[in-house]
């Protein structure tokens, strides 16, 4: 029973920052959509501003998923005799939380700073927009730690 969390944990791991992702963009729509009612010009800015926490989904949470799936997880299948350890797959399952809640709580905040940039856009004539895209970096950095994180546990573990 405990080898199927290691099955089901990057999978998880993609849900968790899928939902991170939809809050963000979910947070920085809702002050775009304002922005462009009075400012229809800004709309490639807020365009841009309301993508940006979708990374953590489309790359750094699919990255560790389809590593975990296509190489990580068959390695220690054919390792252990089609069999994975409960504390292996323990492992990987608390891994790949970590990963998922990473990813979240980035992309998550990610998008409260578009939000906020977004919100400014009119005030500032779209000047805020590039020192946004720059604090929304910052934001970003901890969702592909998350994700080195990640493989980087997966490599110690194979190694068991």
């Amino acid at each position: 029973m405990i080898e199927t969390l290691a099955y089901v944990a990057p999978g998880l791991a993609e849900a968790l920052a899928a939902i991170g992702s939809t809050i963000g963009i979910c947070k920085a729509i809702s002050s775009g959509i304002s922005i462009l009612s009075e400012d229809p010009g800004q709309r490639g800015r807020v365009f841009v501003l309301s993508f940006l926490p979708a990374t953590q989904t489309l790359v750094y949470g699919l990255i560790y998923m389809l590593m975990m799936y296509s190489s990580f997880l068959p390695s220690l299948y054919s390792k252990y005799a089609h069999s994975i350890p409960p504390h292996i797959a323990g492992a990987i399952f608390g891994v790949s939380l970590f990963v998922g809640f990473a990813e979240l709580v980035s992309a998550w905040m990610q998008g409260k700073v578009c939000a906020d940039g977004a919100a400014h856009l009119i005030k500032t004539r779209g000047a805020i927009f590039a020192p946004t895209i720059i604090l929304a970096a910052y934001e970003e950095l901890f969702g592909v730690l998350g994700m080195v994180f990640g493989l980087f546990m997966a490599f110690i573990i194979i190694g068991w």
